[in-house]
């Protein structure tokens, strides 16, 4: 029979029951996609009010582990964990985890490299870039905004190409181009207003940003991407060696 936790009161109620809840997600008593008690239930259990429970949920809604549904109840999030050491696109990191994706494009051209993108490809800032920024979403939720510079010499013609179908690892096969290893960064920003609006965000918020330098096996970068990533939609881990 399962134990019902106790709430003390040496510290705010609603932060108690906050991390009560926190626990039985993260042990799996409140699993992923499934409702949690209502508010109702959880008041009469530990013996608080509905308000204090409505608080200690709004504070999870906040941190994305749990999402209200309108007339159903109150669901757990999954949240979608990629491995960093890893080298595979985000269609490859949804598909892992079961979770059903989509890529809505947003902007795609040529452009010229220009000074920075010059030296990270080692190319004439006169060359040409293939341009590609893009929505992608887990499951109907957005989770993060996509660039993607590529040289345009080694994929001519993306413009035929469904960029919303097709993964841009599949394109490099296309190509020939065998992406073997990347180097990635890590840094916490805030978004532009209307960026943050389409992931549904707080401009105030920060977001993951990832930049990711592609090489292949010849050692040339053949990609660089910036990828802005919600943080209470998705977790990161990354193996240490001596």
């Amino acid at each position: 029979m399962a134990k019902t936790a106790e709430i003390a009161y040496n510290s705010p109620i609603y932060l108690q029951l906050r991390e009560v809840v926190r626990s039985k997600i993260e042990d799996g008593e409140y699993a992923p996609g499934t409702a949690i008690p209502s508010e109702n239930v959880l008041a009469s259990t530990y013996g608080i009010n509905r308000l204090t429970v409505r608080s200690a949920i709004d504070a999870l809604v906040n941190e994305g582990l749990l999402k209200r549904v309108q007339g159903k109840g109150v669901y757990v999030v999954a949240q979608i964990e990629r491995d960093l050491e890893v080298l595979g696109g985000f269609t490859q990191t949804m598909d892992e985890k079961h979770v059903q994706n989509k890529r809505k494009i947003l902007l795609k051209g040529q452009r010229k490299a220009g000074e920075k993108y010059a030296a990270i490809f080692g190319i004439d800032e006169e060359d040409m870039l293939y341009y590609i920024k893009r929505l992608d979403y887990a499951d109907e939720d957005p989770i993060a905004i996509q660039e993607i510079y590529i040289p345009y010499n080694l994929a001519p013609k993306m413009e035929g190409i469904d960029l919303s179908v097709f993964s841009m690892f599949e394109i490099y096969k296309f190509y020939g181009i065998n992406p073997v290893r990347a180097w990635q960064t890590l840094d916490l920003v805030q978004l532009t207003q209307s960026d943050a609006r389409l992931i549904n965000i707080n401009k105030d918020q920060t977001v993951f940003l990832f930049s990711c330098t592609t090489y292949d096996e010849d050692d040339r970068v053949i990609e660089y991407s910036k990828s802005y990533t919600r943080g209470d939609k998705c977790n990161f881990k990354v193996h240490f060696h001596k």
